[in-house]
C-alpha cells in the first residue's frame, strides 16, 4: 500500500535565515510544481509583433555521419543580465565556449546546433561517444532502423545487442528558471570526455549519451519557467506549437533513446518518477514500469550517497511518486517530455525533480551565498541523476535494447493493448492497470463533404512530423461499414509507433471515477479537436501508399466573379486575414463565410496556395463589409499566440496599461480572458473603455472574462463556474448562429463555465451536450456537489448579443484556444472577432 509522501518525513519547519540557513521546508505531497504563477499562464504577455519568429529549421539530420563531429559553434554576445550568473551557474553565453573547448580536448565529444529557441538562441545537442568511423556510424543506422522497422527479426538476432550502442538522452532546462540541469549535464560531459578510467571506455563503447544541454535557453537567461512566446515547453508536446519542442521531438525521433531522463526543480526531496495512477493506457506499460522503476531505485541510491541531510543541508531523503503517494503525479497525458519519450521507444523515462528552490521568491530575496549553496548541491544531485542512469544503462543494455524492440515489434504485428501483471514491480496492483483498445487502422476521409480538406492535410503532416507512418489510398475503399473515396489517407495501427498514433487519434477516456487529483490536462484528442474527420476501423482491406507529406489542397475555382470562403479551419482564418491585411473588400456573412470580390481572385489566388484553401464561387449572400479586425487583448500567452498566429494584429493590454492612458482608437474588438479588471480601473481609463464600448466589439472568456461582462454591465448573463480543475474534450450543440454556425461538434474545457439567467438580448451560440457531456478528460463535482458534469448539461456554453450601447459581445466558457492546441476551434474564436467587429456595418448583398 502507497503512503502519502506528507507521511514520509517529520521535520521542524525553520525560516532560512542567515543562521539557520540550511533548513528549508518538508517535502511536500506529491502535487505539480507549477512553478511562478498560474499553470494557466494567467499572465497579459507583453511580447511585441516584433519577437514573433519563424520556427528554425530542423537541423539534427545528418545521421550516417561519422564520431566526433567537430562543429564550431558561434559564440554569443556577453549577457551580464543572465539570470544564471547570480546562481554562480553557466550563463547562457557561456555554453558554446565551454563545448568548444571540450571538442578540442576529447574526440569523445560532439556538439551540433539543433534548431533555435522562440527569440533566436542557438539550441545544442552533444553527443558523447567512443570514436566512430562513417561506416560504423551507419552500422548504427541501419541496426537503428532495424530495431523500428524489422522489430521481429531484430528480435531473433542475438548478436544484435553487441554491436549496438544503446542511445541515451539526457533533457536539460526546459523550465528556464529550473536551472542546474545544464549545468550538471556540463559537469559529467567533461568527466566523460576526460575520464581515464577503463569503465568509462567501456560505457563509451557500448551507449551513445545525448544531451540537450539546454531546452530553454530563453527561460534561461531571463529567469523564467516559459520560453519567449510564453508557453510552458513540458505542456507542447503533442501540440509541438514551439521551436524547442520541434527540436526535442527531432532528437527523440533521430536518436531513439532506449533512456531518458528530464531534470527539473524544485521538490525537496528529490521527486524521481515513476509516477502515480493514472498511467497511460498506450505504453507497453510492463516494459516501461518494471526498467522506470528499477532506474528510479538507482538514482535514489546514488542521491543518498552523496551523504545531503535535512539538519546538515536541508535536503530530505529521494521520494519516487508510485511507490511513495496515492496520487497527483501520474503520467497519463504525452504533452511532457518523459511521457512522450515512450512513444519513440524509451523503456524508462524520468523527470527528476532536484530539491532546493533557487527560483521565484527565493531568487530574488535570499542572499547570494545561500543561492549559490543550495544551487551546487542541485547541481551535484542532478549529476548524480546521470550518472545513475548511464550505470543503469550500461549494466541493463541488452535487456533494454531487448525491450525496445519489443514495444516496436507488438505495434506492428498489432498486438492488444497488454494488461500488466500485477506485482510486476512491488505495489503494483489494480489501481495502477490502465488499458486502451486499438482500432485496426484509423481513417481520415477527405471529399465527399467531410469537413474540411485543409483540416485533414495539417493532421497528416503532424502525424507524420511525429514519426506516424500514414498512406493514401490510391482508390475508394470500404473499412468498417462505409465508403471512403480515393485520395483518402489511411493509419495502419499495425506499426511500430502505433502507441502515439493511437494517443493522438484516439477520443480518450472520462477518467473521473478513477481518481481525485490529477498532476495536468487529462483530455486531448486530435481527431475530435483538430478539425478533420478521423474514423477509427475495426477492419481494413486496401492499399494504402505510403506519403511523405500531405497532398495540396488549396484551390480556385475557375470563372470572373466574386469568391466565397467557408471560415471553418484554422488555415482559413489565416487566409482571410491575409486578404484583409492587403486591404481587399471583403465582406462577411453571418454563416462563418466572407466574400471576396471579383477584382481579388489573384490576390486569393496567392493565399490559396500558401494556406491549403479552397474558395468556391459566391452565391447570393447578405453580408456586411469586414475590414482587418484590430485587437486589443487582456490574455494569456497562448492566446495571443494563437491571435497571432491567426494573422490578427493584437495589443497586449492589461489594467495598469489602460489606467495609464490607452488610445482606442487603433481596436476594433477587445478581447479579455487575463489581466483586466473593469472595477480597478480609474475614473479615465473607465470613461475610455466605455466609449469604445458604444460601437467596438468585445469577446471574452474565463472567470476573469465573465467578471468583466458582469463589472461593465454588457450581456444579461450569470457566470456559474464548474469544478476549477476540471479538463478536457467535451460534446456541444452548436446553434445557427454567427459564432455557433460551422462549430465541430466537441469542445476543449479547463475550469468549465456556463452562463444562466440570460436577457432577452443573448443568443445561445452553443451549448454543453446533455449526453455526457465529458468525452474524455476529468470532470468531478466539487465537494459539495456543485459544478460536475451533471450540472453543465443542456447549459449555454458559448453567446453572444448586443449590450445596450451596441457593443457587440462573445462569452466564452469554454477553451477554444488552450495551449494552441485545439486548432478545430480556432475558427470559432475567430468568428467571434469577425462579427463583432463587422455587426454595425450596413449589409450588402452579393449578386
Amino acid at each position: 500500500m502507497r503512503l502519502s509522501i506528507a507521511l514520509l518525513s517529520i521535520a521542524i519547519l525553520l525560516t532560512p535565515t542567515a543562521a539557520t540557513a540550511h533548513a528549508v521546508e518538508p517535502p511536500p505531497p506529491a502535487v505539480r510544481d507549477f512553478g511562478n504563477g498560474p499553470e494557466r499562464n494567467e499572465q497579459a504577455a507583453e511580447d511585441s509583433a516584433e519577437t514573433l519568429r519563424a520556427p528554425a529549421e530542423e537541423l539534427f539530420h545528418e545521421r550516417d555521419r561519422g564520431y566526433p563531429r567537430q562543429n564550431q559553434l558561434p559564440i554569443p554576445a556577453e549577457n551580464p543580465a543572465d539570470a544564471s550568473i547570480k546562481l554562480g551557474l553557466v550563463p547562457y553565453h557561456g555554453i558554446a565556449a565551454r563545448l568548444n573547448d571540450l571538442q578540442k580536448r576529447s574526440k569523445r565529444v560532439s556538439a551540433e546546433i539543433i534548431g533555435r529557441s522562440y527569440q533566436g538562441r542557438d539550441l545544442y545537442l552533444v553527443t558523447v561517444t567512443a570514436p566512430e568511423s562513417r561506416d560504423e556510424a551507419r552500422e548504427q543506422s541501419r541496426i537503428r532502423d532495424r530495431i523500428q522497422h524489422d522489430a521481429a527479426a531484430a528480435a531473433r538476432d542475438r548478436g544484435l545487442p553487441r554491436k549496438y550502442k544503446a542511445p541515451l538522452f539526457v533533457n536539460n532546462n526546459i523550465h528556464g528558471n529550473e536551472w542546474e540541469g545544464t549545468d550538471a549535464a556540463l559537469r559529467v560531459i567533461e568527466e566523460l570526455a576526460t575520464s581515464t578510467d577503463p569503465q568509462v571506455a567501456d560505457l563509451l563503447s557500448h551507449t551513445r549519451l545525448y544531451f540537450n544541454v539546454t531546452a530553454n535557453p530563453d527561460g534561461r537567461v531571463n529567469g523564467v519557467r516559459v520560453n519567449g512566446a510564453g508557453f510552458d515547453l513540458n505542456r507542447d508536446f503533442v501540440t509541438a506549437s514551439q521551436p524547442e519542442v520541434r527540436a526535442m521531438r527531432q532528437v527523440m525521433i533521430d536518436t531513439q533513446p532506449v533512456t531518458m531522463i528530464d531534470l527539473h526543480g524544485y521538490v525537496n526531496g528529490t521527486l524521481i518518477e515513476p509516477t502515480t495512477p493514472p498511467h497511460g493506457a498506450n505504453y507497453e506499460y510492463d516494459l516501461f514500469i518494471k526498467n522506470t522503476y528499477a532506474n528510479g531505485l538507482g538514482m535514489e541510491a546514488a542521491i543518498k550517497a552523496l551523504g545531503h541531510t535535512p539538519e546538515a543541508d536541508g535536503v530530505y531523503p529521494p521520494q519516487i511518486p508510485f511507490r511513495d503517494s496515492a496520487e497527483g503525479w501520474d503520467d497519463w497525458p504525452p504533452i511532457f517530455s518523459p511521457q512522450y519519450a515512450p512513444f519513440h521507444g524509451a523503456v524508462a523515462s524520468h523527470t527528476v525533480e532536484i530539491p532546493l528552490r533557487v527560483n521565484g521568491s527565493d531568487y530574488t530575496n535570499l542572499p547570494v551565498d545561500e543561492l549559490r549553496r543550495r544551487s551546487g548541491i542541485n547541481t551535484a544531485i542532478a549529476a548524480a541523476a546521470i550518472r545513475a542512469t548511464y550505470g543503469f544503462v550500461r549494466a541493463r543494455h541488452d535487456q533494454l535494447i531487448a525491450d525496445q524492440i519489443e514495444v516496436f515489434r507488438r505495434g506492428a504485428a498489432g498486438e492488444p493493448s497488454r494488461t500488466v501483471p500485477l506485482g510486476i514491480v512491488p505495489g503494483f496492483g489494480p489501481e495502477d492497470v490502465y488499458n486502451t483498445t486499438f482500432p485496426r487502422a484509423y481513417v481520415i476521409p477527405v471529399g465527399g463533404g467531410q469537413r474540411s480538406a485543409t483540416a485533414a492535410a495539417r493532421l497528416v503532416d503532424h502525424l507524420i512530423a511525429n514519426d506516424v507512418e500514414v498512406g493514401q489510398a490510391k482508390r475508394s475503399f470500404r473499412a468498417g461499414g462505409r465508403t471512403y473515396p480515393a485520395g483518402s489517407y489511411v493509419v495502419d495501427m499495425r506499426q511500430p509507433k502505433r502507441g502515439l498514433a493511437n494517443v493522438m487519434l484516439e477520443a480518450g477516456a472520462d477518467i473521473s471515477p478513477r481518481v481525485d487529483a490529477m498532476y495536468d490536462i487529462s483530455g486531448w484528442s486530435h481527431a475530435l479537436l483538430w478539425g478533420a474527420t478521423v474514423d477509427g476501423v475495426t477492419t481494413l482491406q486496401t492499399k494504402a501508399e505510403p506519403v511523405k507529406a500531405a497532398a495540396p489542397t488549396g484551390s480556385v475555382p475557375r470563372g470572373h466573379g466574386p469568391l466565397a470562403l467557408k471560415v471553418i479551419d484554422a488555415k482559413e482564418v489565416m487566409a482571410l486575414n491575409a486578404l484583409l491585411a492587403q486591404g481587399v473588400a471583403v465582406t462577411w456573412a453571418n454563416d462563418g463565410t466572407a466574400i471576396i470580390p471579383a477584382a481579388a481572385r489573384q490576390a486569393a489566388r496567392t493565399v490559396s496556395d500558401r494556406y491549403g484553401v479552397a474558395f468556391t464561387p459566391a452565391g447570393s449572400v447578405t453580408s456586411t463589409p469586414l475590414s482587418q479586425v484590430r485587437i486589443a487583448a487582456a490574455t494569456s500567452a497562448d492566446e495571443l499566440f494563437t491571435l497571432r498566429e491567426l494573422g490578427f494584429p493584437v495589443t497586449p493590454i492589461s489594467t495598469a496599461i489602460l489606467n495609464g492612458g490607452f488610445d482606442w482608437s487603433g481596436t476594433d474588438v477587445l478581447f479579455v480572458s487575463s489581466g483586466l479588471s473593469y472595477a480597478a480601473l480609474n475614473p479615465a481609463a473607465k470613461a475610455a473603455l466605455d466609449a469604445f464600448l458604444a460601437s467596438g466589439g468585445v469577446v471574452t472568456r474565463g472567470s476573469t472574462g465573465a467578471a468583466f461582462n458582469t463589472a461593465a454591465g454588457l450581456l444579461t448573463a450569470t457566470s456559474i463556474a464548474g469544478r476549477g480543475d476540471a479538463n478536457g474534450v467535451a460534446r456541444v450543440v452548436s446553434s445557427t448562429g454567427p459564432v455557433g454556425s460551422g462549430s465541430p461538434g466537441y469542445s476543449f474545457v479547463y475550469s468549465p463555465r456556463w452562463f444562466t439567467g440570460l436577457g432577452p438580448e443573448v443568443t445561445v451560440e452553443q451549448t454543453y451536450a446533455a449526453e455526457g457531456p465529458l468525452v474524455s478528460g476529468h470532470w468531478r463535482p466539487n465537494p459539495d456537489g456543485t459544478g460536475g458534469q451533471d450540472a453543465a448539461r443542456g447549459q449555454a456554453a458559448v453567446v453572444s448579443g448586443r449590450d445596450e450601447r451596441g457593443a457587440a459581445v462573445v462569452l466564452f466558457g469554454t477553451e477554444p484556444m488552450f495551449r494552441n492546441h485545439p486548432k478545430g476551434l480556432f475558427p470559432q474564436v475567430a468568428r467571434a472577432l469577425y462579427w463583432s467587429a463587422s455587426v454595425t456595418g450596413a449589409a450588402v448583398t452579393t449578386p
